[in-house]
C-alpha cells in the first residue's frame, strides 16, 4: 500500500483552501481521471481542508496519496448534496465508496457420518453423508450452544477416532464415554446423537412439545439422567434461538436492524431481517469507504434499498448513526409507492434503565448485528494482514522497519507460585501460534518479582536466538509499564541486540518506550493501538492458561503420588483403574493389590491413606461451599455488583484465582 507523499499534494491542498464555504458534493479523481471517492459536505472548504490538517488517519492518507485532482459541485442545502452524492455514487461506483458485495457466510452444525459421530461448527456443506443443521445467523450463539451440548452429552471430542489402551482426559472428567476404548456400545452412543438431532430438527413449538413429552416419559421410566439432559438441552436450544433477545414474540411487524463496524477504510455492515416475528436472514456486506461514521448509514441505505419491496415498515439503527437525511430521502422515494418506512434510533446500552423492555430487546438485536459486523472485520483483517496498523505503528514509535514480526511477553503466577512467562508471536498483524512458547521460570519460583521474571524470560529467549543465529523479531511488546520495559532493554543491551521494545500499560493504555519520561498515548480508534491491545491480550491469555494447567496437573497427579508404596508406575496403574481418590477409597484391598501389584499389607496401607485423603477433600469442599454460600448471602443483595461478584464467585469455586500482575 503506497502512503508516500503524493506529488500532487500541494495542488490538492490549494484546491481545498480555495473551495467555497457552501454545501455541496466533492469528487476525488486519480491520475487517470477515474473518480475514486465522492463525498458531501455542509461546508466544502472546512471538509476538504480537514483532509490536509492535523494527525490524519490511515484511510485519509490512503485517499490523498492516490488522488490527482479534486472537483466540487455546490448545492443549495445539505439535503440536496445528499441526493446528488447518491446519484454520483451510482454513476461512478467509486473505489472508496460503498459498493455492496454480499459477504455473508452462515455457520451450520455438522454431525458426522461415522460409527461414533461427532459434531462441530462449519461453514462448508459437503455431500459426505453427514447431517447438517442450520444455518444459524449468530455464530457466537452457536458456539455457546455447542459448548453446552458437550457439557450435557459425553460424546467424543477428538477429530479422528483411534483405538486406545487408555482413555484421554475427557473420559476422566466425565465429558466422554471413551468409544476409543470400547467403554460404550454403539447403540448407547447413538442414543446421545439422536437426542441431539431431536433438539435441532423440527421447528418452534412442535420440537419443544415433542421433546417435553420425551423428557416426561424418561422421568416416568426412572431414567432421570436422560430426562435432565433433555431438559437442559431444551434450555440451551431456547437460549440459542433467542440469543440477544431476538425473540419470536417481540412483535409481528416486519423490520430491519442495521449496524456496522469499521477498521480504517474497511467497513462491514450487517442487516438482520425480521419477517413475521422471526429472523429470516442476516445479510453481511463488506465495503471500503472513506465516509465519516455518521454518514455510513445514509450511503449504505441508498445503495441497499432500491426497490419498493425491499422496504420494511420499520428500520432500527443505533444512536451512533444520523438518519436525518435518510428519513427525508425515504419519504421522497416512497411517496409514489404509498409506502412509509419509519427509521427508529435506539440507544444500544441494554443496561440503561431508562429503556423500556421493548426497546431493550431492540437494543439487543442491534448489538447482535454489530457483533456480527465486528466478527466479519476480524476475519477480513486476518485475511489481508493488518498492514495499516503496522504502518501506523512504525511511524508513531519511530521503528526502523515495518514490525511484521511482533513478540509479546507476559508473566502469570499465583502468589509467586508456578511462575510462567508466555511468549506469543504475531506475523503481519495476526497470531502465529506455531511460534508460541512458554517458560517455567526458575529464578523467581516462590518470589513475586515481575521485573526479575521478565529479565529471565527475555534472557533465555534472545540468547538462544542469538546463539542459534535465528531471525529476530521487529518489535517486542511487554505487558507492563516502564519498569518491565527497562528490564528487557537491559537484557538486550547486555546481549548486544538491537530490537525495539515497547510496553502497554493496562490502566490508561499507555505505550512506554525504554527510559522514556512520558508515555505515547494513542487515540482509542487508532489501528496501531488496536493491534498492540490484541498482542497484549493474547500474551495474558496464554500465560494464564499455562499457569492454570500447571496447577491442575499438580492437584490431580500429586494425590495418588502421595499415597504410601506408590511410585510413578503404580500411580499410573491406580489412575487407570480407579480414576479418582474417592473411587479408590471405596474399593476393596484385593482390588488395590491386583491393580497396583502390591501385597495385602501394602494394599491396606494404600486404602487407609486414600480414605483419609477422600475425607479431607469432602471436608474441604463442604467448608468451601459454606464459605461461598455465606459470601453469596452477604453480597448478593448488591445489584450493582451482581455480575462481577458472580464471576468472582464462579472463579473461586473452580479454583481459578486471578494471577497477580
Amino acid at each position: 500500500m503506497n502512503t508516500t507523499v503524493n506529488p500532487a499534494y500541494e495542488k490538492l491542498h490549494e484546491t481545498a483552501l480555495k473551495a467555497p464555504s457552501s454545501s455541496g458534493v466533492y469528487l476525488w479523481r486519480n491520475s487517470e481521471g477515474t473518480v475514486i471517492y465522492v463525498g458531501k459536505a455542509k461546508n466544502l472548504k472546512n471538509r476538504l481542508s480537514s483532509y490536509f490538517s492535523g494527525e490524519r488517519h490511515i484511510k485519509v492518507r490512503l485517499l490523498v496519496s492516490n488522488a490527482s485532482t479534486i472537483e466540487y459541485i455546490t448545492t443549495s442545502n445539505e439535503y440536496e448534496a445528499f441526493l446528488l452524492e447518491n446519484n454520483l455514487i451510482k454513476k461512478y461506483t467509486p473505489r472508496y465508496n460503498i459498493d455492496l458485495k454480499d459477504g455473508k457466510s452462515y455457520p451450520s452444525l455438522k454431525i458426522t457420518n461415522e460409527e461414533f459421530p461427532r459434531f462441530f461448527k462449519t461453514r462448508q456443506i459437503k455431500k459426505d453423508g453427514s447431517a447438517y443443521f442450520g444455518p444459524y445467523p449468530d455464530a457466537g450463539a452457536l458456539d455457546t450452544f455447542i459448548e453446552t451440548l458437550y457439557s450435557l452429552y459425553p460424546v467424543r471430542h477428538c477429530r479422528t477416532l483411534k483405538k486406545r489402551t487408555a482413555p484421554c482426559m475427557y473420559y476422566h472428567i466425565g465429558r466422554c464415554k471413551a468409544p476409543c476404548c470400547n467403554k460404550i456400545s454403539r447403540d448407547s452412543y447413538i442414543e446421545f446423537i439422536e437426542e441431539i438431532k431431536a433438539l435441532l430438527e423440527g421447528k418452534g413449538d412442535e420440537t419443544v412439545r415433542k421433546l417435553t413429552e420425551q423428557m416426561k416419559q424418561a422421568a416416568k421410566e426412572l431414567k432421570f439422567e436422560k430426562a435432565a439432559r433433555i431438559r437442559d438441552g431444551l434450555k440451551a436450544l431456547t437460549i440459542m434461538q433467542n440469543q440477544n433477545l431476538v425473540e419470536e414474540n417481540s412483535g409481528t411487524t416486519d423490520r430491519d436492524y442495521i449496524a456496522h463496524w469499521r477498521e480504517g477504510e474497511l467497513v462491514s455492515i450487517t442487516v438482520l431481517k425480521i419477517r413475521e416475528g422471526k429472523m429470516t436472514a442476516r445479510d453481511n456486506f463488506r465495503v471500503e469507504s472513506l465516509a465519516e461514521d455518521n454518514e455510513l448509514l445514509e450511503e449504505f441505505a441508498a445503495a441497499y434499498y432500491t426497490k419498493p419491496e425491499d422496504f420494511p415498515p420499520e428500520v432500527y439503527v443505533t444512536d451512533e448513526d444520523n438518519p436525518e437525511f435518510l428519513q427525508k430521502w425515504l419519504k421522497d422515494f416512497q411517496k409514489d409507492f404509498k409506502l412509509k418506512t419509519k427509521i427508529i434510533v435506539i440507544n444500544c446500552s441494554q443496561n440503561d434503565r431508562r429503556l423500556t423492555p421493548e426497546n431493550r430487546r431492540h437494543a439487543a438485536s442491534l448489538n447482535m448485528a454489530k457483533n456480527n459486523a465486528h466478527e466479519d472485520i476480524i476475519r477480513r483483517l486476518r485475511e489481508r494482514g493488518d498492514l495499516p496498523a503496522l504502518e501506523e505503528l512504525k511511524t508513531l514509535l519511530g521503528l526502523p522497519r515495518l514490525p511484521d514480526r511482533i513478540e509479546g511477553f507476559d508473566i502469570a503466577h499465583i502468589g509467586g507460585k508456578f511462575p510462567v512467562a508466555s511468549l506469543i508471536s504475531f506475523w503481519k498483524g495476526n497470531p502465529d501460534k506455531k511460534n508460541y512458547r512458554y517458560f517455567r521460570l526458575k529464578t523467581t519460583d516462590g518470589v513475586i518479582d515481575d521485573f526479575a521474571s521478565m529479565r529471565e524470560a527475555a534472557t533465555r529467549r534472545y540468547s538462544r536466538l542469538k546463539n542459534d543465529n535465528q531471525e529476530l523479531p521487529d518489535l517486542i511488546l511487554i505487558d507492563g509499564g516502564i519498569g518491565q520495559v527497562n528490564a528487557v532493554e537491559a537484557v538486550l543491551k547486555a546481549l548486544d541486540l538491537d530490537i525495539p521494545v515497547a510496553g502497554l500499560a493496562k490502566r490508561d493504555e499507555e505505550i512506554w518506550r525504554p527510559h522514556a519520561s512520558k508515555p505515547v498515548c494513542l487515540p482509542k480508534r487508532s489501528d496501531a493501538l488496536r493491534l498492540l491491545q490484541r498482542v497484549r491480550d493474547e500474551t495474558h491469555r496464554f500465560a494464564t492458561s499455562r499457569n492454570q494447567t500447571l496447577r491442575t496437573k499438580e492437584n490431580t497427579v500429586s494425590l495418588f503420588a502421595s499415597l504410601p508404596h506408590v511410585g510413578e508406575k503404580r500411580e499410573k496403574l491406580l489412575i487407570k483403574t480407579f480414576t479418582t481418590i474417592e473411587n479408590l477409597a471405596g474399593s476393596q484391598e484385593a482390588e488395590i493389590a491386583q491393580a497396583a501389584h502390591v501385597s495385602a499389607d501394602e494394599a491396606a496401607d494404600i486404602l487407609l491413606a486414600a480414605k483419609e485423603l477422600a475425607q479431607e477433600r469432602r471436608e474441604t469442599k463442604k467448608s468451601r461451599k459454606l464459605m461461598l454460600d455465606s459470601k453469596l448471602n452477604s453480597n448478593g443483595s448488591d445489584s450493582s455488583d451482581q455480575d462481577s461478584y458472580a464471576s468472582r464467585l464462579a472463579a473461586a469455586a473452580l479454583g481459578l484465582e486471578v494471577a497477580e500482575e
